[in-house]
């Protein structure tokens, strides 16, 4: 029962959350609201560990492969496959739900307990939608682009770190990221992306939607969020990733 009464609850705020809004045009700069407040805000992390992470995983492929059989563009190969296929949509994302989940769940568990919900409810506004409906959408239209960003900054990062250490030269890690190259597995990530997005929003809505008592329960909520989060994000990876890739 204690997960049978969260998930239909969860169930029953996205019927609301989806429902017909009343005015299209104010969900629409709301839309616009978000993505500035969710993902451009959010650049700035994502550029940070993006760079150092490529730059990390690129070291520890050099100073590894150290068998003379195995060419040394392999490391920029690795290093490709790495971040698109895992660190960008799945790490990152991981870093945009402590970040972005807990934003959207204080700041909705704030509205609850001091009653504007129940305001928006008065003046004949449907609270779930006009709150959680454009944090997904948001979510889902700037995150593939954030991601695209991480997986460039990533193999900057990567490029950069070779350079400086001289542990190999431009064109052979150039080389190893033009090596074998699928365009499926840039579809791959971003179709992940896409579904944590909504996992992200989503979650963190339903958590602070339903927040009762003062503000402790504001953080108490924020961390829910976090944490159902980051588990669904990373129960999700492995059901995608076994139906795209297999």
């Amino acid at each position: 029962m204690k997960i049978i009464t969260p998930l239909g609850q969860y169930l029953l705020l996205m019927r609301l959350v989806f429902k017909k809004p009343e005015n299209p045009r104010i969900y629409f700069k709301r839309i616009i609201q978000e993505i500035d407040s969710l993902g451009i805000d959010s650049l700035g992390i994502v550029a940070i560990i993006s760079i150092f992470i490529g730059a990390v995983l690129t070291i520890q492929m050099a100073f590894n492969i150290d068998s003379p059989l195995i060419p040394i563009y392999t490391i920029g190969f690795a290093t490709r496959k790495s971040v698109i296929l895992e660190f960008s949509p799945t790490i990152v994302s991981l870093i945009l739900a402590g970040k972005v989940g807990s934003q959207i769940a204080s700041e909705i568990g704030t509205m609850r307990v001091t009653e504007q919900i129940d305001a928006l409810e008065i003046m004949g506004v449907n609270p779930p939608s006009y709150l959680i409906f454009p944090k997904i959408i948001a979510a889902m239209i700037i995150n593939p682009i954030l991601i695209l960003v991480s997986m460039i900054l990533a193999l900057f990062g990567g490029w950069l770190s070779g350079e400086l250490t001289g542990l190999l030269t431009s064109s052979t890690y150039v080389l190893g990221i033009r090596f074998a190259f699928k365009g499926f597995d840039i579809v791959y990530a971003l179709v992940k992306t896409v579904v944590f997005a909504f996992l992200i929003t989503s979650i963190s809505g339903y958590f602070g939607y339903y927040t009762s008592g003062g503000a402790l329960e504001v953080g108490r909520s924020s961390t829910k969020a976090v944490v159902n989060s980051s588990i669904m994000i990373l129960l999700f990876n492995l059901i995608l990733t076994q139906l795209l890739l297999a």
